[in-house]
């Protein structure tokens, strides 16, 4: 049986295929894959891909940029209207169209103001297939009014009074941010008392004599302009007489018991209420008829504001604010109502189809009110649009039967209501296409034995193909049960075996045509090690060898590699490899660890480790060594006007041959104190032939070296004084540099006394232009090392010599050494600056070279100053940190790197001599774009209780762009260590601090915390933290305000597990059958009767200490008023005696007791050994559970 692929849904991993194949899918196919094999002859048509946002606010200081970009096939062509006419584009200069694109740049930063383009945009993308449209692009220049002008008036206000003081901004484009501070630009304090509303007025519920002040200032600041305008300042003096009346609270904002509040599903829903009073109100929020959600939920203003974020229809409803104080309580109900724009429920879908196919486009929308459902086909409505035979528009849906190629078109659907619209592209693509084979031919695919082989094969065709697999030249068919076949195409052999070998062949059909495909499969044996490494244990300073065989297909080479420590080896001689052994000599203690031998192949890979332990060698008797005895009885012989011989005696070697000997000089004349190295000879020598120089007064010492080290120096020989001769080397290192521009600076290194060769050491310095006629200027100069020419032109070439000369004569001639008279500043700037922003950190900076004239000097390079742009309130706090990068040499680019993202940057280029630096060029500004944010500052647990934790943290250093939320993930660790399942959590960017609910008591969490912007996550923090622990205390009497039955938190562990605890437990059980025993004695001769009597007729010595200090229990009674000894009493753990069954059952205790008796009989203590008992909480009980339970009751 034939294996076939055909055109059906099927599941499968993602891991198991290879490659991305275009499969193209009857009725909810996609795109044609635009595959350079397919580009030849397949249309497709046109795909909006890009497009400027609906509501566009553009910045009016700068050029408009309208994005369209779409595909298609052929390439499509774009065209423009604007407030629903066509747009010319090309009569108008300022307008161009991006080259292969529908992008609109005008340009208004030439000429030209932005309101001039105001209007209503939309972008039509044509090709011979259809016509797809964008949104309506409204195009409004950004707005940053100033406030106008106005007296203000002061305000004095008495101790205790409210305040309002009114911002109202100008009206601006988008909305300013606004908030208050002082003329020291610093943020004024804001508290439950003072606060800011969501309208931007600074609210005052009561004013103190702190409040006083004259510099109250709204300030409004427009992001997208980056501009901040200030109102004028606002004096306030509060008098500190007696205080206001105490009065209760009464709200500023909003007015009256009620209001209304609409707001869009997916918006934050935003609701205020402040309140004047004194004392300060606290402001309490419910949702009449329902509970406020809790994960969207979120309190701001010190909870004056309630925001509940991702709004829908389900948060409608009536939200009521209660404002609190001491003296009363107001209350305010908003009644909210959520409206809904047009969201998608199933958009329409790209449709490729063959000749006679059917098809469906459907479009579902919803709303609040219902959104009305439009169609268009190429930009034209539906009902004017030429008439299609095989289109049928049954309300959301569109209907294709029998479709033909003549079909193909890009289809609209417009969901609209009040509140806004959606519009989406859909094309529906009649294709006539026989099957295309997209894999290569003859791939050879080589796989190891017992592994899975993926054979491929993409293919492409309409109607979609059916895919058949054979093998061998014969085409013996391939069978279900041992291979495995992909929707892609791909032919799968989950264990591949030798026998697997061949040629595979790929069949694709169609009813329009066939291709097919062959494929070669070879499989290899796999990589072993049949003789591995094995531990080892040497004495240090020995030798270790670790064997490791391999065995390896003999197609495939092997490499093999020895690790140390999953390293690489120490690079020591010590360590060798051969064939099959690595070999360690001289062991040391660092040796000591894991050594590996790894095989690799092109297609597999193994390894092998052993261990490799160091101990210490056996100790040995070991004879002692050191260095030689220094030489002694120097003697100079052959004394000649340059050479001398030096004779000595060798001092004992201490049992190690002397290698060498070392001779030194000392000139006393010039360098009295300093040994100098002279020569070195044999160790089988103690004779020397010295070369000397001349005019010297040498004294010579002689050292002995062996394998241990080096002797002592030997005694000084006599002294030997040379003769004078003329200098045989002139001074070195000769340069000639200007200081000035006007001077040339010659320096050399001078002559030692040493060198010098006799008395009257001097220097003949000359010098003359290079490309000039002139003769040698020289001048004769002594006992310095630089003489300065003054009067040079700028920067000229200069052939320099300095020849040395003493009382005897001249050095021989020098080489002439080129130098430069000084430079002077370079006189023109870097033209042409461009930048090219490459990512978030990293910009690439362009400039046209200087001409070298203007230098007038070395050019050293190029150097870039750049800054980030502060605004003007920033620039008069504190200097601008400006940032340079030289660039060596005649370069005409380099990159800016560690700029921080989502700034913006100024920069200019100068030219660097070795003066200093040009003219700057003209600064060129630049923006990096967004990028992720560094970790959150901090991150710290607060406030653990029974089963939650709250977070505070503060906002990353570096945000690096707009925060758009934080993510939160936590997971518990249990005893072992072992960690939980991970919690993610969404947190809004503008929260600093979060509370976790509902989390186990006594139980470990692990966060991970980071916060992300639209590019994405930055890096995490972690911290871990610990709710609390129930007390598990088991108080038998509890007071009765308190009521009985409410386990509390503790720090111990569960009792109920411990061993004390179960004797215990099994005491005061055995105490508590014997009482009951009693009493049931006691009950059954019935009434009341004296203790004291029955304990005198029954005189047993056993139960005299039970008494009290007067000797009497007192009266015992059964009759049914008798009371309890506490409310807090519970039933026995089998639940059934009642409480009138037996009123002196010790069950009444209630829980928490210690089971200690005093003398007199009434239990003392608690389980827990501690005598304080914290209250409880909730309601009073009859019924407390028992300790065990109590514990677990918060698990």
């Amino acid at each position: 049986m034939q294996l076939k692929i055909m055109p059906k849904k099927k599941h499968f991993s993602a891991g198991r295929v290879p490659l991305i194949l275009f499969l193209c899918q009857m009725i909810s196919a996609l795109d044609v894959p635009l595959d350079s094999k397919l580009l030849g002859d397949l249309v497709q048509p046109p795909t909006i891909t890009q497009q400027s946002p609906k509501d566009y606010i553009i910045d009016p200081r700068e050029n408009i940029v309208i994005q369209c970009e779409a595909k298609g096939k052929p390439p499509p062509s774009f065209s423009w209207t604007r407030n629903g006419t066509h747009f010319d584009i090309d009569k108008d200069p300022l307008v161009t169209m991006k080259p292969g694109s529908g992008t609109l740049v005008i340009n208004i930063m030439s000429e030209g103001k932005a309101e001039t383009y105001e209007g209503v945009y939309q972008c039509t993308a044509r090709n011979e297939r259809g016509a797809a449209i964008s949104n309506n692009i409204v195009v409004r220049p950004s707005r940053s009014p100033l406030w106008t002008k106005e007296r203000l008036e002061p305000i004095t206000l008495r101790n205790g009074q409210s305040l309002v003081l009114p911002c109202r901004p100008p009206i601006g484009l988008p909305p300013a941010i606004i908030f208050w501070m002082d003329n020291s630009f610093q943020r004024l304090p804001q508290s439950e008392r003072v606060s800011q509303g969501l309208n931007g007025d600074l609210y005052f519920s009561n004013v103190l004599p702190e409040d006083t002040r004259e510099d109250y200032i709204c300030y409004a600041r427009f992001n997208h302009t980056q501009t901040i305008q200030q109102k004028q300042p606002i004096s306030l003096k509060v008098i500190s007489a007696k205080p206001s009346k105490e009065r209760p609270p009464t709200f500023l904002t909003p007015e009256g018991n009620e209001s209304l509040k609409e707001e869009l599903r997916g918006n934050v829903l935003s609701l205020e209420c402040i309140a004047e009073g004194l004392p300060t109100p606290i402001i309490y929020w419910i949702k009449e008829d329902g509970t406020l959600p809790v994960n969207r939920t979120f309190y701001q203003n010190f909870k004056k504001t309630l925001q509940i974020t991702q709004v829908s229809e389900a948060d409608s409803g009536n939200y009521q604010c209660i404002a609190k104080n001491t003296l009363g309580a107001v209350h305010h109900t908003i009644s909210v109502t959520v409206k809904a724009a047009p969201y998608w429920i199933s958009a329409p879908q790209n449709l490729v189809l063959s000749p006679g196919e059917n098809g469906t486009l459907i479009c579902r929308a919803n709303g609040n009110p219902k959104p009305r459902i439009g169609w268009l086909t190429n930009g034209v409505p539906v009902e004017i649009a030429p008439d299609d035979p095989s289109r049928k528009i049954d309300g959301d849906t569109i209907i294709f039967s029998n479709v033909q190629e003549r079909s193909s078109a890009v289809y609209q659907c417009n969901a609209s209501n009040e509140y806004g619209y959606l519009l989406a592209n859909a094309f529906v693509n009649v294709l006539a296409e026989p099957p295309r084979i997209l894999t290569s031919a003859n791939i050879l695919y080589q796989v190891i034995a017992n592994r899975p082989a993926l054979l491929d094969c993409a293919f492409f065709g309409s109607p979609l193909p059916t895919i058949e697999w054979f093998k061998g030249t014969k085409g013996s068919a391939l069978h279900e049960d041992i291979y495995v076949l992909h929707d892609n195409g791909t032919l799968e052999i989950p264990v591949a075996q030798k026998d697997s070998t061949g040629t595979y062949t790929c069949v694709a059909r169609n009813k329009l045509g066939m291709a097919k495909n062959e494929v070669h499969l070879e499989i290899k044996d796999p990589t072993r090690i049949i003789k591995q490494p094995e531990y080892a244990v040497v004495q240090r300073g020995s030798k270790v060898s670790f064997e490791c065989k391999v065995k390896h297909d003999n197609t495939l080479i092997p490499t093999i590699m020895w690790l140390k420590d999953n390293g690489e080896l120490p690079n020591d001689e010590r360590f060798s490899v051969d064939k099959d052994h690595l070999v360690v000599t001289d062991v040391s203690d660092d040796d000591g660890g894991m050594y590996t031998c790894a095989a690799n192949t092109t297609l597999d890979s193994v390894s092998a480790s052993a261990v490799l332990r160091v101990v210490a060698p056996t100790p040995t008797p070991a004879p002692v060594y050191d260095v030689p005895n220094p030489p002694f009885d120097l003697e100079l012989t052959n004394q000649l006007d340059k050479s001398v011989q030096l004779t000595w005696t060798p001092g004992d070697d201490n049992n190690s041959p002397i290698t060498k000997f070392i001779i030194e000089y000392e000139d006393a004349m010039h360098e009295a104190g300093i040994w100098h190295h002279q020569a070195e000879v044999s160790g089988t020598q103690t004779t020397a032939q010295l070369t000397l120089s001349p005019y010297v007064n040498y004294s010579f010492r002689v050292m002995a070296e062996n394998s241990i080290g080096r002797s002592v120096p030997s005694e000084a020989s006599e002294q030997y004084l040379t003769k004078a001769a003329e200098p045989d080397q002139n001074p070195m290192t000769v340069e000639g540099l200007g200081t000035e521009p006007d001077n040339l600076v010659i320096t050399w290194k001078p002559l030692n006394g040493f060198e010098s060769n006799g008395p009257g050491l001097q220097y003949k310095v000359s010098w003359r232009q290079k490309d000039g006629d002139d003769e040698w200027t020289s001048v004769v100069v002594a006992n310095v090392s630089k003489y300065i020419v003054s009067g040079t032109p700028t920067f000229v070439p200069y052939l320099i010599k300095v020849q040395a000369l003493n009382d005897v004569g001249f050095a021989p001639e020098p080489a002439a050494v080129m130098g430069h008279s000084g430079e002077d500043l370079p006189m023109v700037a870097p033209g042409n600056v461009r930048v090219n922003v490459v990512n978030s950190t990293l910009a690439e900076v362009h400039w046209d070279p200087v001409p070298l004239k203007s230098v007038r000097g070395h050019l050293q390079g190029y150097r870039i100053y750049y800054w980030k742009a502060q605004s003007s309130s920033k620039r008069n706090r504190r200097h601008i940190e400006k940032k340079i990068l030289t660039f060596q040499g005649n370069k005409t680019h380099g990159m800016l790197p560690g700029l921080q993202p989502y700034s913006h940057y100024v920069l200019n280029v100068r030219v660097v001599n070795g003066k200093g630096e040009g003219p700057a060029s003209t600064d060129r500004g630049f923006h990096t774009p967004e990028g992720v944010p560094s970790a959150p500052s901090s991150l710290k647990i607060v406030n653990p209780t029974l089963d939650s934790l709250t977070l505070e943290w503060d906002p990353p250093s570096h945000p690096n762009g707009v925060l758009t939320e934080y993510t939160l993930r936590y997971q518990p660790i249990n005893s072992t260590h072992e960690l939980g399942p991970l919690v993610d959590l969404k947190i809004p960017a503008n929260k600093t601090r979060w509370t976790l609910n509902h989390l186990n008591f006594s139980t470990r969490y692990k966060f991970y915390f980071y916060a992300q912007t639209s590019v994405g996550s930055g890096s995490q923090i972690t911290e871990e933290a610990i709710t609390t622990v129930d007390e598990g205390k088991m108080a038998g009497i509890l007071p009765p305000d308190v009521g009985a039955g409410k386990a509390m938190a503790s720090r111990q562990v569960d009792i109920a597990t411990q061993g004390w605890f179960i004797g215990l437990m099994c005491a005061v059980a055995l105490l508590i059958l014997i009482l009951l025993i009693v009493c049931f004695i006691r009950r059954n001769k019935g009434g009341k009767y004296p203790v004291k009597e029955k304990e005198d007729a029954h005189a047993d010595p056993e139960i005299q200490p039970m008494k009290e200090d007067d000797g009497t229990f007192g009266e015992y009674s059964d009759a049914e008023d008798h009371k309890p000894l506490k409310k807090g009493s519970r039933t026995p753990s089998d639940r059934t005696v009642k409480k009138e069954d037996s009123d002196d059952s010790l069950v009444d205790y209630g829980e928490g007791v210690n089971g200690q008796f005093n003398e007199d009989g009434s239990f003392i203590g608690q389980y827990s050994g501690k005598k304080e008992k914290e209250p409880a909480e909730g309601n009073e009980s009859s019924e407390a559970p028992s300790p065990v339970n109590a514990m677990n009751s918060f698990v």
